[in-house]
């Protein structure tokens, strides 16, 4: 087994101290402040020496590498973007924290993710329609790494998908800005240049992301191994257990509890350090 390690506070002595728990044959950088111990032994010390440090690591097995993988799906808000772009709509009709903390509850599964999103979208009812642009344009920004991990999938021919329980209007043009592959969102009503507080069709949940995932891979005729999901809340859960290796990125507990690793310091770029 291998142990994956890295981090921006990674110093010579944190592998000094991880060396002395896993024995590994040997360390080799493989990025800046990333390292790969090979034929490491496990030993529990390692997540709490690391959380103690604010360092990600991962297991990994031997011979996981990146160029065969297929698909890789992943999360939109707090995943591929930095913000949750249902909250900074919340802003435009002066009902953020409210938003905010029902999101926060859905991420951690404290609430049926459908009824949450039905609550939530009736808040912003009235809200503009340029609101939407205006979130666009002045708030979302690309999680650090996201190009990075973009492009490594493109130079290896693996396929894209972005699932997301927010909204086309956002998943579009993202999808056209980074040429993702494929997409799959909520659409939101708009009558009369203003926001109705509905949606339109089916919600987009934790099945739904699983279901599409699923379909992209058999569409493939790829295997689960050959699949990475990653996502932060409570409804990415289904769709991380379709693949081979899910990864909780800056994620809830409840999401770290389920996950394959968890990258909790560093960017979406850390997800390629991860194979071979």
């Amino acid at each position: 087994m291998n142990l994956v390690v890295q981090g921006p506070a990674l110093a010579q002595g944190d592998l000094d101290a991880l060396s002395l728990l896993v024995k590994p044959q040997a360390v080799r950088e493989i990025a800046p402040r990333a390292f790969r111990f090979t034929n490491a032994m496990k030993n529990e010390g390692v997540a709490s020496l690391c959380e103690a440090r604010r360092l990600d690591h991962a297991w990994m097995e031997e011979g996981r590498r990146f160029a065969d993988l297929r698909l890789l799906a992943m999360d939109m808000d707090s995943t591929l973007i930095t913000i949750e772009c249902i909250d900074e709509l919340g802003d435009f009709a002066g009902k953020k924290a409210e938003i905010a903390a029902i999101t926060a509850q859905a991420m951690r599964g404290e609430i049926e993710y459908r009824e949450s999103l039905r609550r939530r979208v009736k808040a912003l009812a009235g809200v503009p329609e340029s609101a939407l642009d205006s979130v666009y344009q002045d708030r979302l920004r690309l999680t650090p790494g996201a190009e990075i991990l973009v492009s490594k999938c493109k130079e290896h021919g693996v396929q894209l998908l972005l699932v997301s329980g927010g909204f086309t209007f956002f998943t579009d043009r993202l999808r056209k800005r980074l040429g993702l592959d494929h997409t799959l969102s909520n659409v939101l009503e708009v009558k009369d240049g203003k926001l109705t507080g509905a949606l339109i069709g089916e919600i987009v949940d934790a099945d739904a992301k699983a279901a599409t995932f699923r379909e992209v891979l058999l569409s493939l005729r790829a295997k689960k191994d050959q699949a990475v999901a990653i996502g932060d809340g409570a409804n990415d859960l289904k769709m991380m257990a379709e693949a081979g290796v899910s990864v909780a990125f800056r994620a809830k507990p409840v999401v770290r509890a389920q996950a394959s690793c968890a990258l909790s310091w560093c960017g979406l770029d850390a997800v390629v350090n991860l194979f071979e």
